[in-house]
């Protein structure tokens, strides 16, 4: 079993415990990634520094706390280790951006300038505040302000301009950041399981959480229903007239959709032009 594997043995035993709200056995496996030699690639692939923070804030044991503090130290002391800074790419020839893992010591956003132009300048700082809207990014282990950069620059590398259609998609993907009915959003970009290059350019509807895509599907189903229902099983009239064509030849339906107390509602079809409308 590789090292990875045994991480994310770890990490789902450990997050076994916190839904069971019994750390029983926690101490063994907190000892037993003592022996890991921790590494920041390790931390971004396992996820497992989000794993042992969920045991700490469910932990009520004095010496499990201290135990989870030490492995804490450790895990910072992996990512504060310096290294050689990491070219960001980019496809045209603006100032070239940078990171080191030196930046991830502080959680404030960067003063510095990335883009040369003041908006693009401000659309960064607000992505990178998007993305630290939890204290969860820091288990993650990345670099909010060059990820901001990066995103920020899939999107004006689609618009070449920021304009109105730019500053548009830029809100767009701080909301939804930020929206705390989302937050699973926002961790898979911080882990990186939605490219950086997706999340500057997917739509609002695949940015919304599953709640909402159930929710919208229901609707949606509903609305189909609605639409093929005067056609499907209908009675046909000259009672009533289509207010597009001026013909009287219609299907109708009705269908209860209020409380018993309300009147029907009905749903109707011109068969002549295929013009629909309800009214109650």
């Amino acid at each position: 079993m590789t090292r990875d594997e045994d991480l994310i043995r770890i990490a789902k035993k450990l997050d076994k415990m916190v839904s069971r709200n019994n750390t029983e056995g926690a101490m063994d496996l907190l000892k037993e990634l003592q022996s890991f030699n921790m590494t920041l690639k390790l931390l971004q692939e396992t996820r497992i520094g989000m794993s042992v923070n969920n045991i700490r804030k469910h932990c009520t044991d004095e010496e499990l706390t201290v135990e989870i503090k030490k492995e804490k130290l450790r895990r910072d002391s992996c990512d504060s280790k310096p290294s050689q800074p990491v070219r960001r790419h980019s496809s045209d020839s603006k100032p070239d951006r940078w990171e080191s893992t030196d930046s991830k010591k502080s959680g404030s956003p960067t003063a510095k300038k990335l883009a040369g132009d003041s908006i693009r300048d401000k659309c960064i700082e607000m992505l990178a505040a998007a993305l630290r809207t939890d204290n969860d990014y820091k288990d993650f282990g990345t670099n909010c302000d060059s990820m901001a950069a990066e995103i920020e620059d899939h999107i004006y590398q689609e618009n070449k301009a920021t304009d109105m259609k730019y500053k548009n998609r830029v809100r767009s993907r701080i909301s939804n950041l930020k929206d705390p009915k989302n937050p699973e959003l926002r961790r898979n970009v911080l882990a990186g399981s939605i490219e950086l290059s997706r999340i500057a350019t997917m739509s609002a509807e695949e940015m919304a959480s599953n709640e909402l895509k159930k929710l919208r599907n229901v609707l949606t189903q509903e609305a189909i229903r609605e639409h093929q229902m005067a056609k499907t099983g209908g009675t046909t009239t000259d009672l009533l007239q289509c207010s597009k064509c001026k013909k009287k030849n219609c299907t109708y339906n009705q269908v209860q959709t209020r409380s018993a107390d309300e009147p029907m509602t009905t749903f109707v079809l011109c068969n002549e032009c295929g013009n629909r409308w309800k009214f109650c």
